[in-house]
């Protein structure tokens, strides 16, 4: 399997800092959260380095489903930059899906339009681009979209993009890791753990997701794209790495 980290672990770092750190521990990925400081990236830096790079969307002051519509095309361009960047990199891209903004709870149907037609754009032009375009399923928060794995899957098929399986978000809406695993559609994971409660990012085995059930059924489907840990801190970048060599050595 490929195992990547995030830069979110050792943000906000130069970048070729965090490459150097990276393939110092023998990784051949990582994804880059395509925001200030990463929203441009020398290709001389990443040539230096035998690290390929995925890119995760920016997280900051977008939404796709935004009712201003001059918010909504704009965040839909900032997805598109992130394509055009994965174009030349790794070619998969992950995306968050829209959230229902303030107000917005008075035109339910009209948001949900918004995200779907918002996320239809991005993965045609994904598509355009040879990308690989992968929304992400999001935690407990009220108002997020696609928290429910069924229903991202459901937008997912209907946009005609992928999924990225985020573990720990999974674990905070009280899905269990027998059931986490399961559509065929799922394209990239993201590796964090927490005891349910909130989305900590905290190092793989230290909360209670059950990995080794997980990693069974990852297994058993012959998955061989990309494993993203994604936690908080260099330290826990560490022990996640160490508890995923014991994880595949099963």
């Amino acid at each position: 399997m490929k195992i990547s980290v995030s830069t979110l672990a050792l943000y906000p770092k130069p970048f070729d800092s965090i490459l150097t750190c990276l393939e110092d521990k023998g990784l051949e990925y990582c994804e880059v959260i395509n925001e200030y400081p990463y929203d441009s990236i020398s290709h001389e830096i990443i040539d230096s380095y035998n690290i390929k790079i995925s890119v995760h969307a920016p997280l900051s002051d977008i939404n796709i489903a935004s009712h201003n519509k001059a918010i909504r095309e704009s965040s839909i361009s900032q997805v598109k930059q992130s394509i055009d960047m994965a174009s030349e990199l790794e070619p998969t891209v992950v995306v968050h899906p829209g959230s229902m903004p303030i107000l917005g709870d008075k035109f339910p149907d009209k948001i949900r339009e918004y995200n779907i037609n918002a996320l239809r754009e991005c993965s045609k032009y994904a598509e355009d681009c040879g990308v690989r375009m992968c929304i992400e399923n999001m935690p407990n928060i009220n108002g997020l979209f696609c928290r429910n794995l069924n229903e991202l899957e459901e937008i997912a098929n209907e946009v005609d993009a992928y999924i990225t399986l985020d573990v720990g978000h999974a674990n905070n809406m009280g899905i269990s890791a027998d059931d986490m695993f399961k559509s065929k559609l799922i394209r990239h994971i993201h590796l964090s753990d927490n005891d349910g409660s909130f989305d900590n990012h905290n190092a793989l085995g230290s909360a209670n997701i059950n990995f080794e059930k997980l990693f069974k059924n990852i297994k058993k489907s012959n998955y061989n794209d990309i494993l993203v840990v994604e936690v908080k801190s260099p330290q826990e970048v560490t022990e996640s790495l160490d508890y995923l060599k014991m994880l595949l050595k099963n």
